[in-house]
């Protein structure tokens, strides 16, 4: 069965994520290279979806446009009701760090930095007052279950805490869309079997998720696929996720 058009939730669903039309060209010299070809996506809310594809299909070029770190050459985006297509990078900025909470492989912690401290990042920029810095990032490494690790510093904790310190930070902004690149890249099957658990657990909490990988294994823990070669969306497919247990 070819899921490439595959039916759109209805105008009155809450839609985290709308595309139309969306490509993203790029000049090599004389040459332009379809990065990305003309394609429509609706993501609903707590919607748990995977985007794959090899190397060069177009995936990380759809995630830079999903998470306003890149705009797209031709078509609009709407990002929880809002219209970034046309956005500055100062807008976009704003934008990301309101509605977007990242997640990737190397984690991307500071080093000289505490797990709290860490997480209370995002809220700094967003101009949260301390108090409130303090207990919402406490909450997060809670639900993440480091709240034992507050004042450990990432070359104290092992791959998969670090992981969910960063998890931890990208969802204290209570984010419309948790978007994560190959989150289990640099960790061992076992770890990133918990990790892939932590999504699940804030999926059924509610949480917007895309999941980026090449990984089968990775995107058989979602609950809808998206397919990417060439550019362009070969299915979409909703699936029954594998249980995880940690």
């Amino acid at each position: 069965m070819d899921h490439t058009h595959a039916s759109p939730p209805s105008p009155s669903a809450p839609n985290v994520i709308r595309v139309v039309g969306v490509a993203r060209e790029f000049a090599m010299g004389s040459d332009i290279v379809h990065a990305l070809r003309p394609l429509d996506l609706i993501v609903s809310r707590n919607e748990y979806l995977a985007i794959m594809g090899p190397s060069g299909s177009g995936k990380s070029t759809l995630m830079n446009i999903l998470g306003c770190l890149d705009t797209a050459s031709q078509g609009e985006y709407w990002l929880n009701g809002i219209n970034v297509s046309q956005m500055t990078d100062t807008e976009l900025a704003h934008v990301r760090n309101r509605e977007i909470g990242f997640v990737f492989q190397t984690f991307n912690l500071l080093a000289r930095a505490t797990a709290l401290r860490n997480v209370e990042l995002p809220m700094l920029y967003g101009g949260v007052p301390a108090a409130e810095r303090r207990e919402r990032a406490s909450d997060a490494l809670a639900r993440v279950g480091l709240g034992d690790r507050l004042q450990h510093r990432p070359n104290e904790m092992s791959g998969g805490q670090r992981q969910r310190v960063a998890i931890a930070r990208a969802l204290v902004t209570r984010p419309a869309l948790l978007l994560a690149d190959e989150p289990t890249g640099n960790l061992d099957s076992h770890t990133g079997d918990e990790v892939l658990a932590l999504f699940a657990q804030v999926h059924d909490e509610g949480q917007t998720i895309i999941v980026v990988t090449h990984d089968s294994d990775i995107g058989a823990h979602a609950r809808r696929r998206l397919s990417l070669r060439d550019g362009a969306v070969v299915s979409d497919e909703r699936i029954t996720p594998l249980e995880v247990t940690a």
